[in-house]
């Protein structure tokens, strides 16, 4: 990893006090920086975001990727909180597809998020095809009958029931959902939305989920800035975990890859008009 600091530090050693994984150092305050184990980097690039000087040569990080950031342009805490109020799950969609640089600019927003060790082992699959989006609701579907036709039993109810009511309120649920999409075509499991979005990780990783959902979080943002409605996808989520591998092979996913979240989009047929505040969560200080 070819890492330097150039004439122009001013030795306030920003760079030191940032890196996780200390690759800098400096001999006594107000010296000179040296990168003495850039092998030890793991590309985060807080280093060249932090120096004032422009002194971190990097060698993922040319000049040209670094950017000077105007901090009175970003929006000011009142709008974001605006924005947090009015994002919610939309599950009534127009026919009309997303623009693909609107879907470019929310995976963008998605794959700027942090993960783990900045491993950035993310990958995404857009799905906008109406014979694939068709697919990953029959998948669904698909998943979930058996399970219903065994909490349904006459044999197995009167011993599940009691051990998992809350499943149990399901079982309604997906019998209609079934019924709708068989016999009128009705979709409830994306609710007619035009793309998916598959934020997938590497099996091994044992951050997949966590860094998945911190992606979705800044994906959801910027749909909700741009005018994009969205579903978390949970039915099929939980379709995915029950049978591992196959929806990953439906997308052409490597073996060694799993979807750690699925992002429904699409143009909402209306925007809600109106903000409702929740009953706050329990917080405590200590």
């Amino acid at each position: 990893m070819d890492i330097s600091i150039c004439d122009s530090c001013i030795g306030c050693g920003r760079c030191v006090r940032v890196c996780p994984s200390l690759v800098f150092e400096r001999a006594e305050t107000g010296g000179s920086v040296v990168a003495v184990r850039p092998e030890a980097c793991i590309r985060c690039g807080h280093c060249v975001a932090a120096c004032p000087a422009g002194a971190v040569r990097h060698e993922t990080f040319p000049p040209e990727r670094v950017h000077a950031v105007d901090y009175a342009s970003l929006p000011q805490p009142e709008a974001l909180e605006r924005l947090l109020a009015v994002r919610r799950s939309m599950r009534v969609f127009r026919e009309e597809p997303v623009p693909d640089e609107t879907l470019d600019r929310i995976v963008a927003a998605a794959d700027r998020a942090p993960t783990a060790t900045n491993a950035r082992g993310l990958g995404y699959v857009v799905v906008t095809d109406t014979a694939r989006l068709r697919a990953v609701i029959g998948f669904t579907l698909a998943t979930f009958d058996p399970l219903v036709r065994l909490l349904g039993s006459r044999l197995v109810r009167p011993w599940l029931r009691p051990l998992m009511p809350g499943i149990y309120r399901y079982v309604k649920v997906f019998r209609r959902m079934r019924r709708e999409w068989d016999e009128r075509d009705v979709d409830r499991i994306l609710r007619g939305a035009t793309a998916l979005v598959a934020i997938h990780a590497p099996k091994s990783s044992r951050f997949g989920a966590e860094d998945a959902n911190l992606a979705y979080q800044n994906a959801s943002l910027m749909a909700e800035a741009s005018g994009v409605g969205q579903l978390y996808a949970g039915f099929v989520l939980t379709a995915v975990r029950r049978r591992k591998g196959v929806l990953e092979r439906m997308l052409g996913l490597a073996p060694d890859r799993r979807i750690r979240a699925l992002m429904a989009l699409g143009l909402p047929r209306f925007r809600y008009p109106n903000s409702v505040d929740r009953a706050p969560a329990p917080v405590s200080r200590l």
